[in-house]
């Protein structure tokens, strides 16, 4: 059950980010479209972009540490006993965890120190910027904890993608 909710995270996470990922391509289109042919640059073209680029990236992420896309030294891993690399393992998916505890923590800290100021352009928060950081925090925490129970049980994450 609890693998199913994370396979359902992560595949809305790439949903969400291809989604975003297609509304920076659209801001930038239209960005240059007003600059060279309108005359009249969008200025919150580029502010939304930008605030787009970070909720794409950290979506991504958060689904790559669930699909185990992000960068590992597997080769070591492959080499040990079964015994050593399982417990590797649960201490390299338990840093990871620790590490998304501290994205939400620093994360939160920062959204709401930056909340009280506006992005100029858009008259939305600036803390909505770092709003990512402390959801992909979320999401890598318990994605974290999903491979931690696979490894004691002896089990593999399905990938979300498949």
């Amino acid at each position: 059950m609890y693998s199913k909710l994370c396979a359902m995270l992560a595949k809305t996470s790439l949903k969400f980010a291809a989604t975003g990922l297609v509304a920076i391509i659209i801001c930038v289109l239209y960005q240059v479209f007003g600059r060279y042919v309108l005359n009249d640059t969008p200025t919150w073209a580029e502010q939304l972009a930008l605030l787009l680029v970070s909720y794409v990236t950290m979506l991504g992420t958060a689904a790559g540490v669930r699909d185990a896309g992000h960068i590992g030294l597997e080769s070591f891993l492959v080499l040990a006993p079964e015994e050593i690399r399982r417990k590797l393992e649960l201490v390299i998916h338990a840093l990871v965890g620790a590490f998304g505890v501290s994205m939400v923590y620093y994360g939160s800290i920062l959204a709401a120190d930056q909340w009280q100021e506006m992005l100029p352009t858009l008259g939305v928060p600036d803390g909505l910027r770092y709003v990512s950081i402390a959801i992909c925090g979320a999401l890598i925490v318990l994605f974290s904890i999903e491979h931690l129970i696979a490894i004691v049980n002896k089990e593999e994450v399905v990938p979300a993608w498949h």
